[in-house]
């Protein structure tokens, strides 16, 4: 059986000869400046991307009674009509059952932006075999909230300062500054050995690439790759962690690393290319020493996001938010006497 988005319930559809009628959502003020794809995607839940680019190549979208491309910009007060549209009962399911609503440690809150403090193993958003992630929760436990969107990403076992805008001028301003670097976004990051200290910039162009599983996967490569992308990193020692022989554990280092380019797991693959990865790190890492950590309890990669400082949306103050190791990182790091 198929549900069709739009659409009467069942019962009424059976007494109906005509077919599903398609309905018009005006865009209000916070939509307004939005791409029309993306405003699909929002208001047709469960519907497959593809689907909502054929809908609206084939002229089912209208705005205003017009036809309209996928990039064209919604302003206030349009009309845009919204075809019915099917989908399997599996996806219809998954879209009927909310993700359970969660409030996360809060940062900084304003009636433009939610500066959160996101755990580890949690996604930021649903995708990927993934059924929800931060924003799906966070909407759920503000039903109240018109709109709550993620400003940027985490990946899903780093944790830290993540940001989420309340209003679509926020949300614009605030993507802005991640696109032209003019944020500052500094992370703590514990890497096998010793780093040197005098290797303070890594500036090596990542190739990001689908193993045969279809996995997401980045590695270093050359300077005359034509999909290479710049990547920069620059590199602090903040402290060594001592070698723990009794616990088969070697020397590490306690890393401030600040990226000045934005690229998927960039960090990840710049300090694991250098000889030094992350521990814990599942895809780039020393799996044999995950292992061991393992046992000993520490059951995630090392990587939070410590410190992000930009320029608030509406009042321009330059901002600096800092969210401390959480105590699994902070315990591992210092650990009691008896531990050592």
């Amino acid at each position: 059986m198929k549900h069709i988005i739009g659409a009467k319930p069942p019962s009424a559809l059976a007494a109906a000869a005509s077919p599903a009628a398609a309905r018009t959502v005006e865009v209000d003020a916070d939509s307004a400046g939005q791409r029309l794809d993306n405003f699909l995607i929002r208001h047709l839940k469960g519907v497959p991307k593809t689907h909502v680019y054929r809908i609206i190549r084939s002229g089912e979208v209208r705005i205003n009674k017009g036809r309209a491309s996928a990039d064209t910009r919604l302003e206030t007060g349009d009309q845009v009509r919204l075809p019915p549209v099917r989908i399997s009962d599996k996806v219809a399911e998954k879209a009927e059952r909310p993700a359970p609503a969660r409030e996360f440690p809060i940062l900084r809150e304003d009636e433009h932006l939610i500066a959160l403090d996101k755990p580890a193993g949690t996604a930021v958003h649903g995708g990927s075999g993934v059924s929800f992630g931060v924003i799906e929760q966070l909407r759920q436990a503000r039903p109240a909230a018109k709109f709550l969107e993620l400003v940027h990403r985490l990946d899903r076992e780093t944790s830290g300062i993540l940001l989420v805008a309340k209003k679509r001028s926020a949300l614009t301003h605030l993507q802005d500054q991640f696109r032209e670097r003019e944020t500052g976004k500094t992370y703590l990051a514990l890497v096998t050995g010793v780093w040197p200290a005098s290797k303070k910039v890594i500036d090596l162009p990542l190739h990001k690439y689908l193993q045969a599983d279809g996995e997401r996967r980045v590695r270093v490569t050359t300077a005359d790759d034509p999909d290479g992308m710049r990547s920069i990193t620059l590199v602090k020692v903040r402290s060594t962690v001592a070698a723990r022989p009794q616990q088969g554990l070697p020397a590490m280092t306690l890393l401030e690393v600040t990226i000045k380019t934005g690229r998927t797991h960039q960090i990840r693959v710049h300090l694991a290319s250098q000889g030094h990865p992350i521990v814990g790190d599942d895809k780039y890492g020393d799996f044999d020493l995950n292992k061991r950590l393992q046992k000993l309890g520490m059951k995630r990669m090392f990587l939070h996001a410590w410190r992000l400082q930009f320029n608030h949306p509406a009042s321009g103050e330059r901002i600096e938010l800092h969210a401390e190791l959480p105590p699994e990182l902070a315990d591992f790091v210092t650990p009691p006497p008896d531990r050592a």
